[in-house]
């Protein structure tokens, strides 16, 4: 059992040994499981295997092929063993494999959190799980997820949410131990801009407001609030460009309403970095049925840009007094929030320097594997 004396302790963790390390014991050796979430928790999950590795745990990442292409675990000191993307006997015959020798499994949403209890039934191998989302998806999938979850809870030694809506559902799932634990989503990398204001040229909003949003691009949900609330926009002089990255099935659909109503809508598509059309922003706009750390708010906080976000999840615990909340599924409601915050200056500098200075507050990375190493070594002095 390795000792990390010189880690911050959180005050809810326990209290951990203040025992002198055995020079001659085996580092602990942890596999970090990522079932294809969301690009937040591969980066989490790398920064998080970088940190460990630097404190002299030996750490396995399974997951994906393409997640080792995506985020480079093995260039942050890790082991990184491919799992089959299905929840079959294969991924678990793979996945018992890469445990066999490990002091502890640490499982990144449901999918990896289902997998690792499959394979660790019969084994007494502590279990920490990391909710890091939740579906809001309707009907029979929504059932199965919630039967997902229960058995996941159920089975897990420790469940670590990312926000307080998701340590609740964990406990009212039947969770043993159920705690927060906010995770530090890495900064998007800045690039440098070859000409001044390139981005707002390029979507034809140099003198026009810039709003920037992210989503999935589908007839249902979140866009089409979103769409619904740009309508109001069209009688503002100047007129605001809202600029959407993401894609989807149904882009052409939604085009054909952007034109047929005039909405002042730019659906960009793939490959398009939302981190980076946020250094030009006037307003970011982050528009879920639930969301939790969301890395569109967090860079938006990061880079001072005026956010509006749905009152939804962890949103709030988030973000604080340094956005303006709307309630979910009000159209008018949105609209309204975005045009009174373009016409008001003074409140977007102050939103502004709040949004930085919440980011100050939030967790680093370093105290995040912190947080995450008392986990670990309190389950390691229980066994």
């Amino acid at each position: 059992m390795i000792r990390h004396p010189s880690q911050e302790r959180p005050e809810r963790m326990a209290p951990r040994s203040t025992s002198a390390p055995s020079h001659s014991a085996a580092p602990l050796h942890v596999v970090q499981l990522l079932g294809g979430g969301s690009a937040g928790t591969g980066a989490h999950v790398r920064s998080l295997s970088a940190g460990l590795v630097a404190r002299g745990v030996r750490v396995t990442v399974g997951a994906a092929p393409s997640a080792e292409r995506r985020y480079g675990f093995t260039a942050a000191g890790a082991r990184f063993v491919p799992v089959p993307v299905k929840t079959t006997p294969p991924a678990v015959g793979v996945i018992g494999a890469m445990c066999a020798d490990a002091d502890l499994v640490h499982a990144h949403g449901m999918r990896a959190g289902l997998l690792a209890a499959l394979t660790l039934r019969r084994r007494a191998v502590p279990l920490v799980v990391t909710w890091h989302t939740r579906s809001t998806a309707p009907g029979l999938r929504s059932r199965l997820r919630a039967l997902t979850e229960h058995c996941v809870a159920r089975s897990a030694t420790v469940v670590l949410g990312t926000t307080s809506d998701l340590v609740d559902r964990a406990r009212a799932h039947g969770a043993r131990d159920a705690r927060l634990a906010p995770v530090a989503l890495p900064a998007a990398r800045r690039r440098e801009e070859a000409e001044p204001d390139k981005i707002r040229a390029e979507l034809g909003a140099v003198d026009r407001p810039l709003l920037v949003t992210e989503a999935r691009l589908v007839r249902s949900g979140s866009l089409d609030v979103l769409l619904t609330a740009a309508r109001a926009w069209r009688r503002l002089t100047p007129q605001p460009v809202l600029a959407v990255a993401g894609d989807g099935p149904e882009r052409a659909a939604l085009q054909r309403r952007i034109d047929r109503e005039a909405l002042p809508v730019r659906l960009l598509g793939r490959g398009t970095d939302a981190a980076t059309l946020l250094r030009d922003a006037d307003v970011a706009l982050l528009v879920a049925r639930w969301a939790g750390r969301a890395p569109l708010a967090e860079e938006a906080l990061r880079r001072g840009v005026p956010l509006v976000a749905t009152a939804v999840g962890g949103v709030p615990e988030v973000v604080g007094d340094a956005a303006v909340l709307v309630p979910y599924g009000d159209p008018g409601a949105l609209g309204t929030a975005v045009s009174g915050l373009l016409a008001d200056a003074p409140r977007r500098a102050r939103l502004s320097d709040a949004g930085r200075g919440r980011a100050g507050s939030w967790p680093t990375e370093d105290t995040t594997v912190a947080q995450v190493l008392a986990v670990y070594d309190e389950l390691a002095l229980r066994g």
